[in-house]
C-alpha cells in the first residue's frame, strides 16, 4: 500500500509477487498485484492475471470493480464504434455492482463510461444517484471528494466540482497514485463534455525531474569553476524554492549533479540515482578530481538516495558513451515515473549554453530532452572556452538495441521439414530484415535462432513486432510444417563493442549487454516480445508509438539474475 501511494507501482507489483511466492493463493495479494498493473497502464498483463487468478469468480465488490476497471481501460485504448461498444460493456459491469451494493465508486465509473459510450442522459441519471449515495453517508475521505467532483463534472457543475477537488487535494496530498488516477479520469470527462481541463489544476500531481549540469573543471577553464560553486548553489536553491520537486532522477558527478542532489534532498525530494558504471570507477573518474570534499558529498547523497541504479556494471575503459547511456536511462526512468504519477515532468540543467565537445555532456542531455518537446529549466552559466563535462578522448563502445529470438518447436522438426522451414519461416524473417535494412547494423542466425543489432530502440521495436506479426500470419500447416511453431523475442539496449569477428569474417558486436539480451529470450512467452527496463525507458524518452506493459521482476535464464521485464506492444 505504501509503494502504491507513492506511485511506485512497479515496486508494488514486485512486492505482491514476492508475497505470492510464499502464499500463491492469497486473494488480497493477487488483487493488489493486478490493481498495481492496471494503474501502471499494463492493461493486457492485468487482464491476463485477472483471468489466470480466477478473480472474476469472486463476489467481492472491490475485485468485481477491478474487473470492470480493466474493461474500462481496454475500452479507452480503442476508438470509434469499438470504443463505444466496449465502454458500454464496462458501464454495465460497473452498474451491476452499483445496483447491488449502492457504493459510490462503481456508480460514478458507470456514469462516466455511459458518457464515453455516447449516452449522456444515462450518465447524468447515474451521477445524480451517486450524489444521493454520498449525501446519505458520512465519508469525508479522498475518494468521496474525488467522486463528488466527477459526478458534478458529469452534471456540468464546474463550481461544485472545483470545491470538491479542493477537498480532495487537501486529504489526498500524499496518495500520489490515487491523485493520478483521478486526474486521468476527470480529464476524460472534460474531453467528452468539452470542458476546460485547467479546472483540475487544484489537484496537481507531484513534480518529477531529471537533473544534470557541468562538472567542475579542474583547470579552471570550464564553465563551472570552484569559485562559481557558491553562486550556482544559491541559484539552484532559489529555483527549487519556486518549484518544489517530489521525485528526482540523475547522477552524482562533482559539480552540478551533486549541487542539485543536495538541494533536492534538503527540499524533501525523493532522490533516485543512476550511475553510468561501477561506483568505484565512477568516483575516480567523475568525483574525486575536484577534491576529497566532493567525495564526501557524493557518499552523503548516495546514502540518502531512495535507490541507486547502474546503467552498466562493466568497466569504464574511458568510453564517454557510458555517461550518455546513463543520462538517457535516468531521463527515461523519470518519464516513466511521471507517467505513472500523471505529474509535472521537466528537466533541471546547470548549463553554459555551449555545444558538447564529445560523446556526452550537458548540451547533449538538454538537446535529447528537448527533442521530445519537453520543458526544461536551464540555469545559465557564463560561456567558457571548453565544456569541462567529460574527457576529450572518444570511446570505443557504442549504444545499440539488441534482439534475440528463437522458434519454439524447431528441434522437433524432421529432416525433410528443414528446407521448408528455411524457405518459409527464415525467408519471411529475411523479408522483414530487408524492410529494416537501413537500421540494422548486424544480423546472424543459427538454425532457428536470431541475433540482430539495430541503431536505436524505435527501429528495434518496429522490427521485433513485425517479426512476431509475420510469424503469426504464416499458414504453417498449409506448407507442411507443424502449427505449434512459435516465435519468442527478447530485446535490450546497451553499450557494446563493435568488433571484427575473425571466424565469420564480418564486423559484429560483443559485450555483456549482448549476453544479457540472450538471457531474456528463453523466459519470454511465445508470441510475445519482452524488453528490459532500459529499453522501455529509452522508448519513453523517444516518444515512440509503442507501449511497454510491466510484467514483473523475472529471473533471466542461466542464473543471470532477476530483471524488470516489460511486454512490448503498439500503442
Amino acid at each position: 500500500m505504501k509503494a502504491e501511494r507513492r506511485g511506485e507501482l512497479l515496486t508494488a507489483v514486485d512486492l505482491a509477487e514476492r508475497g505470492l511466492e510464499e502464499h500463491p493463493h492469497d486473494v488480497p495479494l493477487r488483487y493488489r498485484a493486478v490493481l498495481a498493473l492496471a494503474r501502471a497502464g499494463s492493461t493486457g498483463e492485468a487482464a491476463r492475471r485477472f483471468g489466470a487468478y480466477r478473480l472474476g469468480e469472486l463476489e467481492d465488490e472491490d475485485i468485481q470493480a477491478l474487473g470492470a476497471r480493466i474493461a474500462k481501460d481496454v475500452a479507452l485504448a480503442a476508438d470509434g464504434a469499438e470504443r463505444r461498444r466496449l465502454a458500454l460493456e464496462s458501464a454495465r459491469r460497473y452498474t451491476a455492482i452499483f445496483d447491488r451494493t449502492g457504493a459510490y465508486y462503481p456508480g460514478v465509473n458507470a456514469a462516466t463510461m455511459h458518457l464515453v459510450a455516447g449516452e449522456p442522459q444515462e450518465a447524468k441519471r447515474l451521477a445524480h444517484r451517486v450524489l444521493d449515495a454520498l449525501a446519505s453517508g458520512r465519508d469525508d475521505g479522498y475518494y468521496a471528494a474525488a467522486t463528488e467532483a466527477e459526478a458534478r463534472l458529469l452534471l456540468a457543475d464546474a463550481a461544485g466540482a472545483q470545491a470538491a477537488l479542493s477537498r480532495a487535494a487537501e486529504v489526498g496530498r500524499d496518495d500520489h497514485s490515487a491523485v493520478a488516477t483521478t486526474r486521468r479520469q476527470l480529464r476524460l470527462v472534460c474531453a467528452c463534455l468539452d470542458l476546460d481541463p485547467a479546472l483540475l489544476s487544484v489537484l496537481a500531481g507531484p513534480s518529477v525531474v531529471h537533473y544534470c549540469g557541468h562538472r567542475i573543471s579542474a583547470d579552471g577553464a570550464g564553465p563551472l569553476t570552484a569559485e562559481a560553486v557558491a553562486g550556482a548553489e544559491a541559484a539552484i536553491r532559489q529555483e527549487l524554492a519556486r518549484h518544489p520537486v517530489a521525485y528526482a532522477y540523475g547522477s552524482l558527478a562533482n559539480g552540478a549533479d551533486l549541487l542539485w542532489a543536495e538541494a533536492l534532498l534538503a527540499g524533501g525530494a525523493e532522490l533516485h540515482v543512476v550511475l553510468p558504471f561501477a561506483q568505484e570507477e565512477f568516483v575516480a573518474a567523475s568525483v574525486a578530481d575536484a577534491g576529497p570534499e566532493w567525495v564526501e558529498r557524493f557518499e552523503r547523497c548516495l546514502t540518502a538516495a531512495a535507490d541507486v541504479a547502474y546503467a552498466t556494471v562493466d568497466a569504464f575503459l574511458g568510453d564517454d558513451v557510458l555517461y550518455r547511456y546513463g543520462s538517457e536511462l535516468a531521463m527515461g526512468l523519470a518519464l516513466l515515473r511521471g507517467r505513472y504519477l500523471d505529474g509535472d515532468i521537466r528537466q533541471l540543467a546547470l548549463w553554459d549554453g555551449a555545444p558538447a565537445r564529445g560523446d556526452a555532456g550537458t548540451a547533449i542531455d538538454v538537446e535529447t530532452w528537448r527533442r521530445g518537446g519537453r520543458p526544461a529549466t536551464v540555469l545559465p552559466l557564463p560561456p567558457a572556452g571548453s565544456s569541462g563535462d567529460r574527457s576529450s578522448h572518444r570511446g570505443r563502445r557504442v549504444v545499440r538495441a539488441l534482439l534475440f529470438a528463437d522458434v519454439q518447436g524447431f528441434s522437433k522438426l524432421k529432416d525433410e521439414q528443414l528446407p521448408l522451414f528455411a524457405e518459409l519461416v527464415l525467408g519471411a524473417f529475411a523479408d522483414v530484415f530487408t524492410r529494416h535494412a537501413a537500421s540494422i547494423s548486424f544480423r546472424n542466425t543459427w538454425g532457428d535462432g536470431l541475433y540482430v543489432v539495430l541503431e536505436d530502440v524505435v527501429a528495434a521495436a518496429a522490427c521485433a513486432l513485425e517479426l512476431q506479426e509475420t510469424m503469426e500470419a504464416l499458414d504453417l500447416e498449409a506448407h507442411g510444417l507443424p502449427a505449434h511453431l512459435a516465435l519468442r523475442l527478447g530485446a535490450h539496449v546497451g553499450p557494446v563493442f563493435p568488433l571484427h569477428d575473425p571466424v565469420l569474417g564480418v564486423d559484429s558486436f560483443l559485450g555483456s549487454h549482448v549476453s544479457r539480451t540472450a538471457r531474456i529470450e528463453p523466459v519470454t512467452p511465445t508470441g510475445a516480445v519482452y524488453v528490459t527496463e532500459p529499453f522501455a525507458a529509452a522508448l519513453e524518452l523517444a516518444r515512440a508509438d509503442f507501449g511497454c506493459d510491466y510484467v514483473g521482476h523475472m529471473p533471466a535464464a542461466k542464473d543471470f539474475g532477476r530483471l524488470r521485464m516489460y511486454r512490448l506492444r503498439r500503442r
